[in-house]
């Protein structure tokens, strides 16, 4: 998935009101140097470009626009001469062209049918690889809307292979692309052994959707495309990564629900393959990215409501370094580091100040761009934390400008998607309409959260909706005690698992008043039979659906209708793989038959996540009367 499965479909509940245009930095990189930067940005008009810039002033050096019409453009990656290396994407013509610039001049490399992601060039600067789906049937990931479910089932799926160019050639067409991974295996992430002969990726065999929770760590020859096993962890995995030696591999490990939504320990095997090792199993650290530049492993891991760089230093990893209570982004990674591995680069944001570029030393980074230090704040944030059942809980409570301190105000708590998630700090959030409505925002991490250590994320394993929703309703207690919040006007949503958790607290308590359920679980055991990504629920429940069909029903919402009271509206997409329709469908039926005030709205050609800006539009108006009917923040 390319947004947590069970992520919180935040595009689709809110928009911040901003009274600025915010100046985005996309697809960061930063050259082996260390000393220019490159990012997609867009002008006044939404019109891309690529920005060169200088990562110790952050002066522009050098913007072009590479397409001669509309495109999307991605990937940007650096050579080790400085060249570089970025995807264009023509969705009418459904190509991508990989193309590269070397002093100002540019070429195309290749053109690619269907869509295409990641290019990285070899440590020699020979050759460039990319991940290609060719004729790609829909967009990578299981959150993207599905294709139809018609004729036979299960005998055709898109295949994402790995293709490698020789930069000395003439422009490959696309019918000359020939990928070097085998057909029948489908690679996640990738990453060259230093002596250019070849990968280590994370792979499964059959759908890309499904399988990615029972990957394996493997090799893969650049030249034959023969594959070899490194490993099989009992972990999901995530960023392999070879050290500079070639002898070893290091990858994150944990508990992820979520392709693309990584976070774990730091893991490794010898390259030639055998036991993976944990090394920082009583970590309070989530690692969330990995580079191993020089002789240190290094990248960035979340610690309660921080964000920020690691080391890890011979046999122990020295815990946060520069780190910020903001989230971190740079191209396919949270930072990018320079070819020794000293100099990083990263766009750096909060609920309060917008993305900026922060780069320097590892030790120290400092902002280099001010395009949006101009743009105003649209609330107030702090981070909270209580004590629950033995853990320390975080989260954060977003407030009106202005907010009386002294009138009661409503609140709407959002739960997070995942579970293996967490709610970081964004601009603006999200949020932007609740807010302009005078309700407070809670963003709660409980147990089986990101941000303090696996054995937290793991804490919910065969408890889904227990202790979870008891950490969350101590936060709103706590909660209360700082701020001017109306118990009597609680309202709750989320999206996926956290669509889950608002259609079952919903059964188990009357403390909320308004629930907006998105993309949920209403019947785990229905669900198992009919979802796209079955493989990501054996790591919490233990067993199939088949093998412990109690464990399943225990958590359905549907099976404790009966208790259910508080109004709720529900959405949905016609395509989702991950969350089918039918969930929502089903928990509908139920409320409806309770005579439980209830909408539900299934949007057409829709995924896992509301993407039509029309449809998301839509879900923001419902939302908020939802919520102004039975909280109503003038009241």
């Amino acid at each position: 998935m390319r947004i947590p499965v069970f992520a919180l479909l935040l595009s689709a509940v809110a928009t911040p009101a901003l009274a600025a245009p915010v100046h985005g930095y996309g697809s960061l990189a930063l050259s082996a140097k260390g000393d220019t930067i490159a990012t997609v940005e867009s002008d006044a008009a939404g019109k891309s470009k690529i920005t060169l810039r200088s990562a110790k002033t952050g002066k522009i050096l050098r913007s072009f626009d590479p397409c001669a019409s509309a495109c999307g453009l991605s990937g940007l990656a650096f050579a080790p001469d400085g060249s570089l290396a970025w995807l264009a994407r023509d969705r009418k013509a459904g190509t991508v062209t990989l193309a590269l610039d070397h002093d100002g001049k540019a070429r195309t490399v290749a053109t690619i049918n269907g869509i295409a992601q990641t290019p990285r060039f070899a440590p020699d600067g020979t050759r460039l690889a990319v991940l290609v789906t060719i004729g790609a049937a829909k967009e990578s990931g299981a959150a993207q809307a599905g294709v139809r479910q018609i004729g036979e089932i299960g005998e055709k799926s898109d295949e994402q292979r790995l293709a490698v160019f020789d930069l000395s050639g003439a422009p490959v067409a696309a019918e000359a692309v020939k990928p070097v991974s085998p057909a029948d295996r489908y690679i996640y992430e990738y990453d060259w052994t230093p002596d250019s002969k070849g990968f280590v990726v994370t792979s499964a065999l059959g759908n890309g959707d499904n399988n990615w929770w029972v990957a394996t760590l493997d090799a893969v020859d650049a030249q034959t495309g023969a594959v070899r096993m490194i490993a099989k962890p009992t972990t999901q995995l995530n960023f392999p990564r070879v050290s500079p030696d070639g002898k070893t591999v290091a990858y994150i490990g944990g508990l992820m629900s979520d392709f693309g939504a990584v976070g774990g320990d730091v893991w490794t095997v010898p390259f030639a393959g055998g036991e993976p090792q944990n090394l920082m199993p009583h970590s309070a650290l989530t690692v969330t990215s990995l580079v191993w530049k020089d002789r240190f492993i290094r990248g960035t891991a979340l610690s309660g409501d921080r964000m920020g760089l690691f080391t890890f230093a011979g046999e122990r990893a020295d815990g946060l370094g520069w780190s910020r209570p903001a989230s971190l982004a740079a191209g396919d990674a949270k930072a990018a580091f320079s070819a020794d591995g000293l100099t990083v680069a990263t766009v750096a944001q909060d609920f309060t100040h917008a993305p900026a570029i922060f780069a320097g030393p590892v030790a120290a980074p400092v902002q280099i761009t001010h395009d949006n230090d101009a743009v105003p704040a649209a609330m107030t944030a702090r981070s909270i934390a209580w004590k629950n059942d033995g853990f320390t809980v975080q989260g954060w409570l977003l407030a009106p400008l202005g907010a009386d301190p002294a009138k009661k105000a409503p609140m709407v708590t959002i739960v997070h998607g995942g579970p293996s998630s967490a709610n970081v700090p964004n601009f603006g959030g999200g949020f932007g309409d609740l807010l302009a409505a005078g309700y407070y925002i809670f963003l709660p991490n409980p147990r089986g959260s990101y941000g303090q250590g696996e054995a937290f994320t793991a804490a919910n394993k065969r408890d889904f909706g227990g202790g979870d929703l008891r950490d969350i309703l101590t936060g709103i207690d706590a909660v209360e005690k700082v701020a001017p919040v109306d118990d009597a006007r609680l309202g709750l949503t989320g999206g996926s698992y956290g669509g889950f958790m608002s259609m079952w607290a919903n059964t188990q308590t009357n403390r909320f008043k308004a629930i907006v359920a998105g993309a949920g679980l209403s019947n785990w055991v229905s669900y198992y039979g009919t979802n796209g990504i079955d493989q990501w629920m054996l790591p919490f429940f233990g067993k199939t659906m088949y093998d412990d069909r109690k464990a399943y029903e225990d958590v359905s919402a549907v099976n404790f209708i009966k208790q259910a009271k508080t109004p709720t509206f529900i959405y949905v997409g016609e395509r989702d793989i991950e969350v089918p329709p039918t969930q929502s469908v089903e928990y509908w039926h139920g409320l409806h038959d309770m005579g439980v005030p209830t909408s539900l709205v299934i949007y057409p050609e829709e995924g896992h996540g509301i993407r039509n800006p029309v449809n998301a539009a839509d879900v923001r108006r419902r939302t908020l009367a939802w919520f102004d009917k039975y909280l109503g923040a003038g009241k």
